[in-house]
């Protein structure tokens, strides 16, 4: 009797996984194959991104710096050219991100879930679009690779973080 039970509650546990909603999805990896690799994986622990910081020289987007909650990654890529700061109204998310790239990323457009379009970088290259594949997803957070440049990038989709209370 008792196997029956575990048995019944082990089918049903099975039955309830199989059909929750899966909500994370990635794009990428746009650029070349050079440099090393990073990832903002665990930033995405402080909450949700709230400001990006993108340096870019006059071919190439150099290096980039996102803040997740109230805290900032760790800045990857170069230091030639100049620095860009923006930051998200409250609540507001990133979306989809358009952009350029060759054998390096050349051009990043964050679009917000606000209708605003933050452009970073030149427009050249081969043009990719990145979105989440799942409806009321936005971005999470950022990996790719990186030397004196962004080599290339990722983007990774998931829920706005209910557990925030920083955002």
């Amino acid at each position: 009797m008792l196997a029956i039970i575990l048995l019944a509650l082990l089918c049903a546990s099975a039955s309830g996984n199989a059909i929750q909603s899966r909500s994370s999805s990635y794009s990428g990896e746009y650029g070349g194959k050079g440099g090393k690799r990073f990832s903002h994986s665990g930033n995405q622990l402080d909450g949700p991104i709230t400001a990006i910081r993108v340096r870019a020289n006059s071919r190439y987007i150099v290096g980039l710096q996102v803040r997740y909650g109230t805290e900032w990654s760790d800045y990857v890529g170069g230091t030639q050219g100049d620095l860009e700061e923006i930051f998200l109204h409250p609540g507001e998310s990133v979306i989809q991100v358009s952009g350029k790239y060759r054998y390096y990323v050349k051009k990043l457009v964050f679009v917000t879930d606000k209708g605003r379009h933050l452009p970073f970088g030149k427009d050249s290259g081969t043009s990719f679009n990145a979105v989440p594949l799942h409806p009321n997803t936005v971005l999470r957070f950022i990996s790719g690779r990186s030397g004196s440049v962004i080599d290339s990038i990722s983007f990774h989709w998931d829920v706005y973080p209910s557990h925030c209370n920083t955002c």
